[in-house]
């Protein structure tokens, strides 16, 4: 029995695809088969040898040690788009939030000890604010939340600018067609009344928002941000702000420097915080997990290449390697040694690394094992009977 180390808090959802009479689950412990993660930060954590897979119930991974995790054969998986509606609405929300001064109004009422309905007609005035119908959204990055983000403001009659520069097929086809698709983000920056960002934070993105970038926009303009904190400067954010080159910020990602700004609106990452997107993502993380575990198949794996390949009887062998030159000559040459007949396989690669699936009809000796371990550059090899 394979055993599952919770890190936060799941759904039950997760049983669906992972029973409880087929899997043993575990919360503390250091000796486990897989784990399932929401925020918990494992960056640091030392992983187990026998840990070959990590799900994470959200679509971020930056709690995850993603390099490590190749060095060491573990496939890390996302749940992409389990929780769109979720952040979708809550950008809605912050749109609103952002031109009618609805903040300022509740904390002014809170303040009142008495009279309220006297003054705030004399008030009211304070908190004045714009409508979004017939203003530009811009849409930075147009995945799972982003098209719905970019299709919802475009049914509340905004003008909508969308950039992704790897706008995938399905998501093109998801797109309304009201929605404009630019080919950069300074077409973006220069037009929009309102700024939204929806792309993951890595090397490419963290800090896009930047003092050069701000200059590029309207002086008016609101930045949402409910993807990832670091993909904007918070310093040239603050300047900014002082500088009355940008109306308001608001973001899903508070923290000390930020906090505390009349003209920025910070939630406690809020953004998959329902019941429905904790249950999605818990399905998919699981379903997902259990497609690796039982037949050695990735999906939406975020440092490993997707590989699919139907699953027969007899045995599996997996295995995660470097992907450089012959790599799949010296493993077909061990099994030939070892009088292994390969009924099936199926290689895939990204970037670094491989993975390659080969079908056996006997079961693998500890000597072919051995002998595939052996071979520079593999990192893990896996049997599924």
């Amino acid at each position: 029995m394979l055993t599952i180390k919770k890190f936060n808090n799941i759904s039950d959802a997760i049983y669906e695809s992972l029973p409880q009479n087929e899997y043993k689950y575990i919360t503390e412990g250091e000796n486990y088969d897989a784990a399932i993660v929401r925020s918990a930060d494992l960056k640091e954590m030392p992983f187990p040898a026998e840990l070959c897979a990590i799900a994470r119930a959200g679509a971020g991974v930056n709690n995850i040690p993603l390099n490590k995790c190749s060095e060491q054969g573990i496939v890390v998986f996302n749940t992409p788009g389990a929780n769109a509606n979720a952040v979708k609405e809550l950008v809605i929300c912050a749109l609103l939030l952002s031109c009618r001064r609805i903040v300022p109004g509740i904390e002014w009422v809170e303040k009142q000890e008495e009279g309220v309905d006297k003054t705030m007609e004399k008030a009211k005035k304070n908190f004045v604010g714009s409508e979004i119908a017939g203003k530009t959204l811009g849409v930075v990055g147009l995945g799972a939340v982003g098209v719905m983000v970019a299709n919802a403001a475009a049914a509340l009659g905004m003008n909508v600018l969308g950039c992704d520069p790897y706008l995938s097929v399905e998501m093109a086809l998801r797109l309304d067609s009201r929605v404009q698709v630019v080919k950069t983000n300074d077409e973006i920056f220069k037009a929009a009344d309102f700024i939204t960002l929806h792309v993951p934070e890595n090397d490419a993105t963290r800090g896009m928002i930047n003092k050069d970038k701000i200059a590029l926009m309207k002086h008016d303009v609101a930045i949402l941000n409910f993807a990832r904190g670091g993909l904007v400067v918070d310093d040239d954010i603050l300047e900014a702000i002082e500088n009355n080159e940008i109306d308001i910020y608001i973001t899903d990602f508070p923290n000390d420097k930020i906090n505390h700004h009349d003209r920025i609106i910070a939630t406690p990452h809020l953004g998959a915080s329902t019941p429905e997107a904790e249950e999605n993502c818990a399905k998919m993380a699981a379903a997902e997990l259990k497609e690796f575990l039982t037949t050695g198949n990735i999906r939406n794996s975020v440092n490993m290449p997707a590989c699919e390949m139907p699953a027969i009887e007899g045995y599996r062998i997996t295995i995660i390697n470097r992907n450089i030159t012959n790599m799949i000559g010296q493993m077909t040459a061990a099994m030939t040694a070892e009088d292994y007949n390969i009924d099936h396989m199926i290689n895939r690669s990204r970037g670094d690394w491989a993975y390659t699936v080969f079908d056996v009809t006997k079961k693998p000796s500890d000597t072919l094992i051995a002998a595939l371990n052996a071979i520079d550059g593999v990192v893990r090899v896996r049997v599924i009977e």
